[in-house]
């Protein structure tokens, strides 16, 4: 069991390292200096390790004590978090939420989500990241992550939300259609120009094609623009730049107005698996479950 005074010690060695003095710090918790020295004298002889170098002008956290100010931040605001929840008799979601999300998606289908998200819980901090690398949620601090793809083997300390697989076709603009023609066999379409997805790795996307036993199997072809957004890759196919095979959510819009058409339905497949996932000891918590609730709109329809 914790001993109260090393919780009490705490506090006065945080306040020292914001304010960058044992007077500052001592002014701000209503405390005399020599209090505030001997608590983080205390707290270092418990230790055995020297949280700051002093010197004459300002106080110098050594890298045990930078190590220590971090954990000691988190710990006093994950306990101010469940004050608030506890005050809130946990009705309302409170406090801050870490989300990482992949670029594209993020943008355009997770976005307007937390924007509703935050305007029905004012008292919600949100901190929203977008990257298309893959995110350990534990490492970063992160509370709830969006992935496609990657592996399917969630470890139990994560819980984990299916939201449907992406279906990817074939499509080109109508303008570049018109001046090439209409791809009607696989082996036409593979002789047009491919607009692909440039990858983090450095690699491009495939196309992904169904095999005549059902299989569905992988073809890299030359392209003519590799482009490391899915907003982009839109754009240059819409300009008529060529032809590329991309997931129908990203698509919606480009369409139903007509900007893009879909070129041989039946080589549609299915692509990649998307998920939620977050540190399932987490999961009870209002604000996480609120979000969860959510996120689970973003279920992709076939």
């Amino acid at each position: 069991m914790i001993g109260r005074d090393r919780l009490k010690d705490i506090t006065p060695f945080v306040a020292s390292v914001e304010h960058g003095s044992f007077t500052a710090a001592a002014d701000s918790l209503h405390l005399t200096s020599s209090a505030i020295s001997k608590s983080v004298a205390r707290l270092e002889a418990r230790l055995g390790s020297r949280l700051f170098e002093r010197t004459t002008r300002r106080l110098a956290l050594t890298d045990a004590g930078q190590a220590f100010y971090e954990t000691c931040t988190r710990v006093l605001s994950e306990l101010a978090e469940a004050e608030s929840v506890l005050a809130a008799q946990r009705a309302i979601p409170v406090g801050r939420l870490r989300i990482a999300v992949p670029n594209t998606f993020g943008r355009m289908r997770v976005m307007p989500l937390i924007n509703e998200f935050c305007q029905q819980n004012p008292e919600m901090q949100i901190a929203l990241s977008f990257s298309d690398r893959f995110v350990d949620l534990f490492e970063e601090g992160v509370d709830i992550a969006i992935r496609i793809g990657g592996s399917t083997d969630f470890p139990p300390s994560l819980g984990c939300r299916f939201l449907g697989n992406e279906r990817l076709i074939f499509c080109a603009s109508p303008d570049y259609l018109a001046q090439h023609g209409v791809p009607d066999s696989l082996q036409a379409l593979t002789e047009r120009r491919a607009i692909v997805y440039d990858r983090v790795d450095g690699s491009t996307s495939p196309w992904h094609i169904r095999s005549p036993d059902g299989r569905t199997i992988t073809r890299t072809l030359p392209y003519r623009m590799a482009l490391g957004d899915g907003e982009a890759q839109v754009a240059a196919v819409v300009a008529g730049l060529g032809v590329a095979q991309m997931a129908t959510w990203l698509l919606e819009k480009e369409l139903a107005s007509g900007a893009l058409v879909p070129i041989l339905p039946e080589l549609a497949v299915e692509g990649l698996p998307l998920f939620i996932v977050w540190p399932r000891r987490k999961q009870l918590l209002p604000k996480v479950d609120a979000l969860l609730a959510t996120l689970d709109r973003l279920k992709i329809s076939q």
